[in-house]
């Protein structure tokens, strides 16, 4: 994940992945999940370019909560379109 740190693109390119799969799919909980990222790439852009950030940001306590999040939001986001793949086969 600290591929994203130094590069926040990257993580913008996985929200807007999300985001089309949800918007193609026609499932909420992807597009959620893509502007989530989306949010969190603008924000370590932020960081990284020192607008949220005074110039002391090496220790990255707030990354504590974003990474466990941003992931338990991809597993959430994969198992709904799974789910939701496999239900409408059935019917």
């Amino acid at each position: 994940m600290a591929i994203f740190i130094a590069h926040p693109l990257w993580a913008g390119i996985v929200g807007l992945l999300r985001l089309f799969l949800g918007r193609w799919t026609g499932h909420r909980t992807p597009v959620m999940v893509g502007i989530v990222w989306l949010l969190y790439a603008v924000y370590e852009t932020g960081m990284q370019q020192r607008w949220l950030c005074s110039g002391e940001c090496n220790i990255r306590i707030d990354l504590l909560v974003i990474y466990p999040a941003l992931l338990i939001g991809l597993l959430i986001a994969a198992l709904s379109l799974l789910w939701r793949r496999s239900t409408t086969g059935k019917g």
